[in-house]
């Protein structure tokens, strides 16, 4: 019974230890996630810049996983290659060594201090950027807290002979110590947790030094898994983007098989620096991840190019509703989320251009196979955008801040919008389309030149508003308003010149009339949808009014 119960607190404590290392990812992510990503980025020119950036982005945000999926991201969209990427995961590894080399100092005094002080801001911070930061102040302090209770739970563990006994058959064996150590990091995402948990056992003799030391490389194994399981590239379409994480996972797996065989020489050097078991282990852990940094950051140019080898781009025929850049493993870092969410929904908008471009090739040409191909264009459009919602909605709300959820919003009226332009390119368009191919109708030349000059209108209207979704630009938005009243007038003209055509008996005229009419109106609501996405960036701005009624109107 005794020993259940140091079991149940054990897990109690690390579930703490993981909630506050939650909170603090979050917490700055929130505050800092677009700062970190823009510096990450600046630092991925070379491999010792990348080196440190991983190691110094990893110290703050208190995870190596956090980190590699922003240069998985990065390796995705092609903007860098594989051999910064993989020296930013050696910095990120060195950069989790320190946050141990902190955290294993007796600072417990401080968890208070951090509580209250995060409390405060948490909860009277007046800015957004406060609060976040309260957050993370909150997560040390849990973290800090939890350490000393695991401290104080293992303390009296000598009085459970059954625990040690369990704990000292299981880790006899450096094999079996390195296993269960992984499954344990594994399971926890996270190293930094189940270092301090194995640095802790350590501390109060429930553990020898040799496995600890077997149980740190073992951690240090696992948390490398992870990425590789749940990762890009897990689902097996594309192998490339295995590259990274399985690398990291090499590296790691070289370590441990250079540890086993020498796990009595090391901890005897460890023993001569620090005789404290909990500090051998915070130590061995720095000293393991600064070797395999030594180790690899020189051959990285060769390991690059075996990885590229052994992991080589799929030559498939590319399928369009199948979504590119919506990366479930990013959903835990939101912006980098988001950022994804917003290069489909361009993949939508160049869908909608050829969807237009298709139906002013129809309207000229009176060609059934492209009506077809327009169909299916849509049927494109709307998976893409069904993907792009449910990613969205399986971000966590509160990884949120208000200028993300803000975004959000923002990406999902966009593709809203969209979709709904190519089901009147789909519905209405073509099928007026093929009413005029089955009835082997013509419109008149003025009435055609008008459709196409209308439709051609929109494809310049449709990557303009492309641009505004991107660049949040001001300017540009107040254009694409304008917009609005260049095709209302166009719609305007074009069927006053259809009625003078009525009323002058021409017959292509009189035979196409109510198709005519019905495109003009079509070609007018797909303006309309395109242009709203300028109403989210003037809104911010502050240059929308809240109605176009005149005063007065709305009560009456």
């Amino acid at each position: 019974m005794q020993a259940t119960r140091v079991l149940l607190e054990l897990a109690g404590n690390v579930v703490l230890l993981l909630w506050g290392l939650h909170m603090v990812q979050s917490g700055l992510t929130r505050a800092l996630g677009g700062d970190l990503r823009r510096i990450l980025g600046a630092g991925l020119r070379n491999r010792w810049t990348a080196f440190l950036s991983g190691m110094g982005i990893t110290m703050l945000l208190q995870s190596s996983t956090a980190t590699g999926l922003m240069a998985t991201g990065f390796t995705a969209t092609g903007l860098v290659s594989l051999m910064p990427a993989l020296a930013v995961m050696l910095g990120a590894n060195v950069g989790s060594t320190l946050i141990v080399q902190i955290l294993a100092f007796d600072v417990a005094h401080v968890a208070p201090v951090l509580l209250l002080g995060g409390f405060i801001a948490f909860r009277r911070g007046a800015r957004t950027r406060s609060r976040d930061l309260g957050r993370v102040a909150i997560g040390l302090g849990l973290m800090l807290l939890s350490l000393h209770l695991l401290l104080a739970t293992i303390a009296p563990a000598e009085n459970a002979p059954m625990l040690r006994r369990m704990l000292t058959m299981l880790t006899a064996d450096p094999v079996v110590a390195v296993m269960l150590a992984a499954i344990l990091s594994w399971a926890a995402h996270s190293s930094v947790a189940a270092i301090l948990l194995i640095a802790s056992l350590a501390g109060g003799g429930v553990i020898g030094p040799e496995a600890a030391v077997a149980m740190v490389a073992g951690a240090n194994l696992g948390s490398a898994v992870n990425p590789v399981i749940e990762g890009p590239g897990g689902d097996g379409r594309n192998p490339a983007a295995r590259r990274l994480p399985v690398g990291n996972l090499i590296n790691r797996l070289v370590g441990c098989l250079i540890v086993v065989p020498l796990l009595g020489p090391i901890t005897a050097g460890l023993q001569t620096v620090s005789p404290d078991a909990a500090r051998l282990a915070a130590n061995f852990h720095l000293a393991f991840n600064l070797a395999m940094a030594g180790l690899f950051i020189g051959p990285l140019p060769w390991f690059a190019r075996v990885l590229t080898r052994l992991f080589p781009e799929r030559v498939a025929v590319a399928d369009p509703a199948m979504p590119l850049y919506l990366d479930r493993s990013a959903l835990r870092v939101p912006h980098l989320a988001i950022a994804n969410a917003a290069r489909e929904a361009l993949r939508m908008a160049d869908t909608v251009d050829g969807m237009l471009r298709g139906a002013l090739d129809v309207i000229q040409t009176d060609d059934r196979k492209r009506v077809q191909e327009i169909r299916r264009m849509d049927d494109v459009l709307d998976q893409l955008h069904e993907a792009i919602k449910r990613y969205l909605t399986q971000i966590n709300v509160e990884d949120l801040d208000e200028r993300d959820a803000r975004r959000v919003s923002d990406v999902l009226t966009f593709t809203i919008n969209l979709e709904h332009v190519g089901d009147i390119v789909d519905c209405n368009l073509m099928d007026t389309a093929s009413k005029k191919i089955r009835r082997k109708l013509r419109f008149s030349t003025e009435g055609a030149a008008e459709i196409a000059g209308m439709l051609e209108r929109l494809s310049e209207t449709q990557r303009l508003a492309a641009a505004v979704f991107v660049s949040g630009d001001v300017r540009s938005a107040r254009t694409l308003i304008h917009e609005k009243e260049v095709i209302r007038d166009l719609e305007t003209s074009a069927t006053e010149a259809h009625f003078a055509r009525l009323r002058a008996g021409r017959t292509e005229s009189v035979e196409t009339s109510a198709l005519h009419l019905d495109i003009l109106r079509d070609l007018r609501r797909i303006n309309a949808h395109l242009v709203a996405t300028a109403y989210p960036v003037l809104d911010q701005s502050g240059e929308l009014l809240p109605s176009r009624l005149k005063r007065g109107t709305a009560r009456a």
